[in-house]
């Protein structure tokens, strides 16, 4: 024989006294009288203490009478004077040089993130901008500019055993050098942003 379930399930519990979240409601104009009387009760503190405070705030200790022998002509307060002055300037000097530093590693780390060549492996410094050779794209200016090429006088002073041994670095585009006449447009580029022979 089997046991029918307890019928536990089906009765209802009765309700706790515990209240919940949804219990409890504030009223909205009560919380502004309180937010209102909080604010008043600190202005009124602090133009209390704003009023009270010069009287009542304890006066700094007037420097004493030098004791000892001081410098000829010189008070203890200007040799301290001077002294924060020279540290001062010293302090000024090492902050310069920390910016100094600091913007010549940043200029390090953009030209890396933007692929260029860092000026510490002798490139030019500034180089000229071979997308303006037609046939040079991005792509090419950039493996260019890997293979160490950066200006139009280099490519200018190309020769064919020149031209032959870059097409054969750059496989990917083969008789484009020719074709396009790089060779060529770089000497007029060369000669219209310089003005002189390449």
């Amino acid at each position: 024989m089997t046991r029918a379930a307890p019928r536990a399930y089906n009765r209802r519990r009765p309700r706790t006294a515990v209240p919940t979240a949804a219990d409890h409601s504030v009223n909205p104009l009560a919380l502004v009288v309180v937010i209102a009387v909080v604010a008043v009760v600190a202005a009124v503190a602090f133009r209390a203490g704003a009023a009270r405070g010069p009287r009542d705030a304890p006066q700094a200790p007037r420097p004493s009478a030098p004791q000892g022998p001081a410098r000829a002509g010189e008070s203890p307060l200007s040799s301290q004077l001077a002294d924060f002055s020279a540290e001062r300037h010293r302090l000024f000097g090492e902050l310069a040089e920390a910016r100094a530093e600091t913007a010549r590693y940043r200029q390090i780390i953009v030209d890396l993130e933007r692929d260029a060549p860092p000026p510490l492996l002798g490139a030019p410094t500034a180089p000229d901008d071979l997308k303006l050779i037609v046939g040079v794209g991005p792509v090419l200016e950039r493996m260019l500019q890997q293979l160490g090429i950066f200006t139009y006088r280099q490519i200018a002073h190309w020769s064919e055993r020149d031209v032959d041994a870059f097409e054969a670095r750059l496989p990917e585009f083969p008789g484009r050098i020719r074709r396009d006449a790089w060779v060529t447009q770089a000497r007029a580029l060369h000669q219209s942003k310089y003005g002189e022979r390449p």
